[in-house]
């Protein structure tokens, strides 16, 4: 059932190998609590009720937030929905499990001060292949707003003739064009004929972002690339791939760009998703308002 479960995940859902991987930890992880395994589950004997206390149990035993709760109960839907869809139940236990409240936090991002200092020395070239790739992974995260994995999967084919557009593979395999920046662009090209010149690619990979052996980075270099990358430059707080994406729709925000807009360069399926950097915006609107009205600066 499992295994059938995860190809469709895979070929119809085409979700990411990563959301798989958690898919099938949730699953697995389940079944174990049911005292059972993949070849002994039977799915129609599960009630709403050990649904029910399955999510007690985890959030009070296990101690985990509401946030990884309703990620864990979202994969036990999508299971059980499949499973109805295919025939193997005639009821989904799922309606009527609804999501654990979480507290709304805003999205950590580097004050644009900052980020203007960061990309300054990014823009900086260098001979160093290692330095250059570096930098270009920051300069990418922030200029384009594009996700970890979305990030490793660039192909240098990826973009046009001009190199003035991206082409992502996002969420769901769903494609979208980003624009690159001149400078960013210059960034790409003396990148490129580093790659070329020091013949670090000896092998047919196509991949962007290279390791000295000519093969595709990995998720976590071009994490621990990131994270050094901004604490180096003095970032306080959370520091990620994520973090910068965060940045630059918040940037994007505050700068004027509409909601809209920031939806489609960012691959959000919802404006949902991209609604919560008006709060950012809003946190800001008051900074500014109280720095400077002038009933603000005088005192209460």
């Amino acid at each position: 059932m499992l295994a059938e479960f995860i190809r469709y995940l895979e070929a119809e859902r085409r979700f990411s190998p990563l959301t798989v991987r958690n898919y099938r930890r949730d699953v697995e992880q389940f079944l174990r609590w049911l005292d059972t395994d993949d070849a002994h589950f039977d799915p129609n004997a599960v009630s709403r009720d050990e649904v029910r206390a399955w999510i007690i149990h985890r959030t009070e035993q296990g101690k985990i937030s509401a946030g990884s709760m309703n990620r864990e109960v979202s994969s036990l839907r999508a299971l059980f929905r499949w499973l109805l869809r295919t025939g193997a139940v005639e009821k989904d236990i799922f309606r009527g499990i609804h999501s654990l409240k979480t507290s709304r936090r805003l999205p950590a991002f580097v004050p644009e001060t900052r980020m203007t200092q960061i990309v300054g020395a990014c823009e900086c070239d260098s001979e160093d292949f290692i330095t250059e790739r570096n930098s270009l992974i920051v300069l990418l995260f922030y200029a384009c707003g594009i996700r970890l994995a979305e990030l490793v999967g660039i192909d240098r084919g990826d973009f046009s003739d001009d190199l003035y557009t991206l082409r992502v593979r996002g969420k769901g395999d769903k494609v979208r064009l980003v624009p690159v920046m001149e400078e960013v662009r210059r960034k790409i090209l003396h990148y490129m004929g580093l790659i070329e010149r020091q013949n670090i690619c000896k092998s047919q990979e196509k991949a962007l972002f290279l390791t000295l052996k000519g093969e595709r980075i990995s998720r976590s270099v071009v994490y621990r690339t990131v994270k050094a990358e901004l604490a180096e430059a003095g970032v306080q707080g959370k520091k990620s791939p994520h973090v910068l994406r965060h940045t630059f729709a918040t940037h994007l925000m505050n700068g004027g760009a509409g909601m809209r807009e920031i939806q489609e360069l960012m691959g959000h399926a919802s404006l949902q998703a991209t609604q919560v950097y008006t709060h950012n915006s809003i946190a800001r609107l008051r900074d500014v308002y109280a720095k400077a009205h002038p009933r603000e600066k005088g005192g209460k």
